[in-house]
């Protein structure tokens, strides 16, 4: 059998609120296999974007344990952990956090060269990708002559640049108008499938979620299988 992409083994976690403990987590576990595509959902201030942070090696937890690729992480340095996350994992946000100052292709060559790419081959990587997303004719556009979804598209691009075998994405287009989002979207989906990547995707759209291979549910601390959101009801 393939190793996870991601395992969440006993994830736990708590946080002062004032002089009250809040257990966000209580012994979360989770895996999503190569490839696989799954929707991560829950009511606001349930723990969706910690868990992205947990799972990307941003955040520790109390306890358990986070595992990309068959590798168990908490016990690594923070130099070891970094080294993961820029190797094995792509993140994308609600905001696309693009560098102003540089072009379409150059924020999504920066990440490449950063992990010791040769720019040649990052330039046909970025051009690839972002082809892909239909952004052909804006490569030299810098982020302020985009539009919001076409930022959002060179933030995905950027992502998958160095071929990650995770990719965690926080609300990626919850920044959108409903056409718009569902544009991006319906690419996002595509392109990571087509990249062969693993997806943990939090979300508040239902309607999305259903696209993906997987929902599962954060209630109460724990992931459950969300196979019984079918209807319109979490």
């Amino acid at each position: 059998m393939s190793k996870a992409a991601l395992e969440l083994q006993g994830v736990e976690r708590t946080f002062m609120q004032g002089e009250d403990e809040l257990r966000i987590f209580r012994g979360a576990n989770l895996s999503v296999q190569p490839g696989e595509l799954v929707a991560l959902v829950g009511p606001s201030g349930a723990g969706k974007s910690s868990l992205l942070h947990i799972a990307g090696l941003m955040e520790q937890p109390d306890a358990g344990e986070v595992e990309i690729g068959g590798i168990p992480c908490m016990g690594l340095s923070d130099s070891e952990k970094t080294r993961v996350r820029r190797t094995e994992v792509g993140f994308v946000y609600q905001a696309h956090h693009l560098l102003a100052e540089f072009s379409a292709t150059e924020n999504v060559v920066l990440p490449q060269l950063i992990a010791g790419v040769k720019r040649k081959e990052a330039v046909a990587v970025a051009e690839r990708l972002l082809g892909r997303l239909g952004l052909e004719e804006r490569l030299e556009h810098r982020p302020a002559q985009l539009s919001g979804g076409e930022q959002q598209r060179v933030a995905i691009a950027r992502a998958l640049a160095n071929r990650p075998r995770l990719l965690l994405a926080d609300e990626p287009t919850g920044n959108l108008d409903p056409k718009t989002s569902r544009g991006v979207f319906n690419e996002f989906v595509q392109l990571t499938r087509g990249e062969g990547v693993a997806a943990l995707v939090a979300t508040h759209n239902l309607d999305l979620a259903r696209e993906m291979d997987r929902v599962v549910l954060l209630h109460e601390g724990l992931l459950v299988d969300g196979a019984d959101i079918a209807g319109n009801q979490l």
